[in-house]
């Protein structure tokens, strides 16, 4: 979506802000669902819900494909692939952290979906802009639902490690205050160029919509009844840091990324082929330190490779910023991005491998999900912090804003690594 800002916007009739808001509540409708996404799996099986988030994410590839504006875009692209990712991400996350039980294994494991990811991530701009620049951008999102056909076929062989329980209730009141709850936080974060009051209204909403999904919670666990979260999550020092070192990762990541995007298409005139192009270096950066998760798990503690990983990311956004704001060669923002991807990429993998292992293997289900919430709540605010930085004045100065922006956010990940124990024990 990064890549086809343009060519979304000029075929659809809207804006770049438009395209914003729908990658916007992509995140979104993830985060908000993830919670609910791992807490299902106990009662439908992790294979079932895989393959549920499938077949739905497919579904809204096509719908994607053939939307004739914005509207249909997000009932595609933003709701239905957001709700296909928030049913398939947890089981992944589960499986590892269960078929793998100590740190360097896990680390390998997590390592390699990070690593696998990456290469999606250099595949998928390039990919995409290829076919947007050869056919449109629609035929992108046909070749989304050609390859999630291919991953449903590979997905028959994946065996369930543990039994399903129809019998698990399910906190629908929960679910419902905690996702309405992230809903009107992002969604306040997005007003802000448009109304301050309504701003601060959303934001005040989403506080005492998630301040309700606490009490709820805690209130069912009092009556013997299960909550959609255990409180008892929250009572974890390691595992809230961690959860914070995740948080800011996935902002600075997906801010980063779609800064760097607007202003080399909108600034620099760039089409989508030469913007993956370039956005390569980032992932290049993420893959290789994503390949060597465990090999730097068996040399250094999680606390050290997370504060790494943020020193080199801010080191990444201090390059980019002096050599692109010197330079008018548009490839002098490499080594920046190349900077940002190593660091993001050594942080990743120990962050998730921080939180998974501070629970034991019957709460998988519960952290899983709001692991990946907190996650992709990370990736909505980034996205909607560094739009709406860049939307309020689109000239050069508003992206070197957006920038220092995230660097300010990303220098608070880093006190927070700074707080982890040096040690961390599996449960």
């Amino acid at each position: 979506m990064n890549v086809m800002i343009n060519d979304i916007s000029k075929d659809l009739d809207t804006t770049v802000q438009g395209v914003q808001v729908a990658i916007t509540i992509f995140l979104l409708v993830m985060a908000a669902l993830m919670i609910p996404g791992g807490k299902l799996t106990d009662r439908y099986g992790r294979k079932r819900c895989l393959m549920a988030g499938l077949i739905v994410y497919g579904i809204g590839a096509l719908i994607s494909a053939a939307a004739p504006g914005l509207g249909i875009l997000i009932l595609g692209n933003s709701i239905l692939e957001g709700i296909g990712t928030a049913l398939l991400i947890p089981p992944v996350y589960i499986l590892a952290t269960v078929l793998f039980t100590d740190v360097a294994s896990r680390a390998k494991a997590f390592g390699a979906i990070m690593a696998l990811g990456g290469i999606g991530a250099a595949a998928g701009p390039l990919i995409g802009g290829l076919i947007s620049s050869a056919l449109s951008w629609r035929w992108a999102f046909v070749f989304q639902a050609l390859v999630i056909v291919v991953i449903i076929l590979l997905t028959r062989r994946i065996e369930d490690p543990l039994p399903a329980d129809p019998t698990r209730s399910f906190d629908t009141g929960g679910a419902i205050l905690s996702a309405v709850g992230l809903v009107c936080l992002v969604m306040g974060i997005l007003a802000a160029d448009d109304n301050v009051w309504v701003m601060a209204g959303l934001l005040l909403a989403g506080a005492l919509m998630l301040l309700w999904f606490f009490l709820w919670i805690r209130a069912k666990e009092r009556s013997g009844v299960e909550p959609l979260l255990s409180t008892s999550l929250f009572r974890d020092v390691t595992s809230n840091l961690g959860l914070v070192t995740q948080h800011v990762q996935w902002l600075v990541l997906l801010g980063t990324s779609f800064v760097v995007s607007a202003y080399l298409q909108v600034v620099r005139g760039y089409d989508a082929i030469h913007t993956g192009a370039i956005f390569t270096a980032a992932t290049v950066g993420l893959l290789v330190t994503s390949l060597c998760a465990e090999r730097f798990a068996k040399r250094y503690a999680q606390r050290t490779l997370i504060m790494a990983g943020f020193a080199g990311t801010l080191g990444g956004i201090v390059v980019l910023l002096v050599l692109a704001s010197g330079s008018e060669s548009v490839w002098a923002m490499l080594p920046g991005l190349l900077l940002i991807g190593l660091g993001i990429g050594a942080m990743l993998t120990p962050s998730v491998n921080v939180v998974q292992s501070s629970f034991p293997e019957d709460e998988q289900s519960e952290i899983s999900g709001l692991s990946r919430s907190v996650s992709n709540l990370g990736s909505a605010l980034g996205t909607a912090i560094a739009g709406t930085v860049i939307v309020a004045d689109p000239k050069v100065g508003a992206y070197m804003g957006a920038m220092i922006v995230l660097a300010v956010i990303g220098l608070g990940g880093l006190v927070a690594a700074a707080f982890l124990p040096r040690k961390t024990e599996l449960r």
